[in-house]
Parts: structure tokens; C-alpha cells; sequence
């Protein structure tokens, strides 16, 4: 059952990394206004940096532009010098009430850019999915010296942690070609 146990930890483990990269993409702009563009953002508010999706309804009335309402229209100078402090590269415009984003289409340079930034991405999920893999094995490894598993229970369970890994650093590269090809349409 030991090896069971180790299985399920590097498989949550790696699940964990997938999923890291599948929100950090999210961030990356593509052609179109997407609301998850801007919710990574932290805005000062009262001192404390707070999540701009909890301090605003961000919404996109059109492919080209972010509409952010915030809840307390008294920060919307907060919230456009914390999207000028950050790496979207968009300038913020305000009435007071709303900021708007306008996004400008990318160019060829741009979208080079973010297609090596999602590879360099995609390359550290499985750099983490690897160390995960490498961590399961030195504990199965680890069992077999203490006695408490067999070598055929060894084989088995490494051979699964292989499978494992294969599996998840194939979902890996199928995020970042997707997010690849938002980027160069």
C-alpha cells in the first residue's frame, strides 16, 4: 500500500503544476480583451494589496477592451496606477467611475514575445513535474532499502510514476500550444 500512497502524492503533486500553468497562462494576453488579463493585478487599497477582481465587476463589452467598475469609486486612481505599475503594457483610461482598457492589436514582435514567455512556462511545469518524478522514485528507492517493499513492487510503482509523468507533461504542452496559437492568430 506503500507504493499507492507515493503514486497518489506525486500524482496530486503534478496535478498541482499543471494547474499552476494553466492559471499562469491565463495571464498572457492574446488578441482578444479576456477579464483574466487584469485579475492578477493587486491594487493598494487601504494600505493591503488586494486582488483587483475583489475590489471591482470586470467585465469585456467587445474583443478589444476591458470595462473595470469597482465597487468604491474612490479607488479608481488606485487601480490605474496599480495597471500602469504592471506588465500588461495597456494604458488605463478613467472617468471617475470606470476604467477602461483598450487592448491594441499585437504585433509579429509582440507575439514572438509571448509564444517564448508560454514555452518558458511550459518548460518549468515540467522542469517541477520532473522533480516531482525524481522525489517519488528516491522514496520508492528509499522503501527498498528499509525492507518494506519489494524490487518487483519497486519496478511496478516506478513504471507508473513514469506513466504519471508522460501524462502530465503531455497536458503541459497541450496548454501552451493552445495559449501558442490564441496568440498567433
Amino acid at each position: 500500500m506503500l507504493a499507492d500512497d507515493i503514486i497518489k502524492d506525486a500524482q496530486q503533486r503534478m496535478e498541482k503544476a499543471v494547474n499552476h500553468l494553466r492559471e499562469e497562462l491565463r495571464t498572457i494576453r492574446t488578441g482578444r480583451a479576456s477579464p483574466a488579463l487584469v485579475d492578477t493585478i493587486k491594487v493598494n487599497y487601504y494600505g493591503t494589496p488586494t486582488p483587483l477582481k475583489q475590489l471591482a465587476a470586470i467585465s469585456t463589452p467587445d474583443p478589444q477592451q476591458i470595462l473595470i467598475r469597482p465597487f468604491d469609486a474612490n479607488i479608481c486612481k488606485d487601480i490605474v496606477s496599480a495597471i500602469q505599475q504592471s506588465d500588461l503594457g495597456l494604458t488605463p483610461q478613467s472617468d471617475g467611475k470606470v476604467v477602461r482598457l483598450n487592448i491594441p492589436p499585437m504585433s509579429g514582435e509582440q507575439r514572438q514575445k509571448l509564444a517564448q514567455r508560454v514555452k518558458k512556462l511550459c518548460e518549468d511545469a515540467k522542469i517541477a513535474i520532473r522533480n516531482i518524478r525524481r522525489d517519488a522514485n528516491k522514496r520508492i528507492e528509499q522503501e527498498v532499502k528499509n525492507k518494506t517493499m519489494s524490487e518487483d513492487d519497486e519496478e511496478r510503482a516506478k513504471k507508473k510514476i513514469q506513466n504519471l509523468t508522460d501524462e502530465e507533461e503531455k497536458k503541459a504542452q497541450e496548454l501552451a500550444d493552445k495559449k501558442i496559437a490564441e496568440i498567433m492568430e
